[in-house]
């Protein structure tokens, strides 16, 4: 089966708001074996929204729409699609109260714009919105449907979890699917590809598909399989799972879009370690990472942002003659950075991170993205030099997903 979905806002097609909601509604629906065939962003006018929904229908039977359901008047999805359908908006009393409790539940008084949410098509399938005040609504039509929600995230979220996914299923025949990622770094695609091409070449008959899906630093390996039988889809993936983790079994980290500061936090606790950090040109970017996993305290002591001379030398003691002779880019430097976070908060683990961030500061002999790391622990401690790139955000990212990834490798080396 396939879907497809309209996301309605100006917003959105001026680049003010990133369109969230597509990519979420896309991973949920492929869950359930339902796929989309594809995404329109459009300008909140009634002119738009029947045209795309038009055409939309000429390729297929169900249309999910996010946005244009406020309050306010600028919000003219609800009305658009209730002429469109033939279908009168009246006053759907539990929904009134429900909007009523909402904003009574915050000490709030009520306008007349919301009630006015409560106006719902009759004949519409009315999905009750426990998060927010716009209602969801399922149209009907010679066999096509359009569901309409609010754009706002979670509410959306909501909606499709509660009233549209279990709707979808009891309706419409979907076919299972089942996918497993595997996240590997340290290697851009095509070495990857290059190293496991006789392994794909095995994945012909099988049945399972391998998507490559590259961000910086960082290359999931989707395996996917379709068919009735959910259990033996599963084994075929996981089979060539298997296979995968023998073959690179050192740039494989985590899977199903397990984050780096996720793996390292779950290694850390499990081991019963603590670790801190110095950082330089990472401006505590690490220290964020780690701490924003539930439960840090368990493993994670502190934190110096050292970002100038004066800073790496009078709070972790680094000699200002080395910083002066060898630079605070250095192997040296990191070093002992490292030195003063053991020092200072006595960790099984420490990391140091100083480099050139960009876009400017860069030398010949030490050009912008030039990174040098120190972790470890005290008695064996891996000290490396990266050069990154130009793009100050993306040196900040793969500076802090190395030393993590440092850190993983000697947990596990352990």
């Amino acid at each position: 089966m396939k879907v497809e979905i309209i996301t309605i806002g100006d917003e959105i097609l001026i680049g003010q708001t990133v369109d969230t909601n597509s990519a979420w509604m896309a991973s949920k629906l492929n869950e359930i074996g339902v796929r989309v065939n594809r995404i329109n962003s459009i300008s909140d006018e009634a002119g738009s929204i029947i045209t795309t929904l038009e055409e939309a229908f000429r390729r297929v039977d169900l249309v999910l729409m996010t946005g244009g359901l406020g309050p306010t008047n600028d919000d003219i999805t609800k009305k658009t699609l209730s002429r469109h359908f033939g279908m009168e908006l009246k006053m759907n009393e539990e929904v009134l109260a429900d909007i009523t409790a909402f904003f009574t539940s915050r000490g709030k008084g009520m306008l007349q714009m919301n009630s006015d949410q409560a106006l719902l098509p009759e004949g519409a399938v009315v999905l009750r919105n426990y998060k927010g005040t716009a209602s969801g609504m399922w149209f009907e039509r010679d066999g096509k449907s359009v569901v309409s929600m609010p754009g706002v995230p979670y509410e959306m979220e909501h909606l499709m979890e509660t009233g549209v996914i279990p709707r979808i299923i009891e309706k419409y025949k979907t076919t299972p699917v089942f996918h497993h990622t595997l996240m590997t770094f340290g290697e851009g695609e095509s070495f990857i590809a290059e190293r496991i091409k006789e392994w794909e070449a095995s994945l012909s008959g099988t049945g399972v598909k391998l998507a490559y899906l590259p961000s910086p630093g960082i290359v999931k390996l989707r395996l996917s399989a379709f068919g009735p039988d959910k259990s033996l889809l599963e084994l075929s993936v996981m089979r060539k799972v298997a296979e995968l983790e023998v073959l690179i079994p050192e740039l494989i980290y985590g899977h199903n879009d397990e984050t780096m500061e996720k793996v390292v936090s779950n290694l850390l606790k499990t081991k019963g370690l603590r670790i801190a950090t110095a950082e330089s040109c990472t401006g505590g970017y690490i220290a964020h990472l780690l701490t924003s996993i539930a439960g840090s305290s368990a493993y994670y002591e502190g934190s110096f942002c050292t970002y100038s001379y004066r800073s790496k030398s009078e709070i972790l003691g680094v000699d200002e003659d080395l910083i002066l002779h060898q630079g605070a880019v250095s192997g040296e430097v990191v070093q002992a950075m490292v030195k003063g976070v053991f020092t200072h908060f006595h960790t099984d683990y420490a990391i140091a991170v100083s480099g050139i961030a960009g876009p400017d500061g860069g030398t010949l002999e030490k050009p912008v993205g030039t990174v040098w790391m120190c972790v470890g622990t005290k008695e064996n401690q891996v000290t490396q030099c990266f050069h990154f790139g130009k793009d100050r955000m993306r040196n900040i990212r793969m500076t802090a997903l190395h030393a993590l990834n440092l850190v993983r490798l000697s947990i596990l080396a352990s």
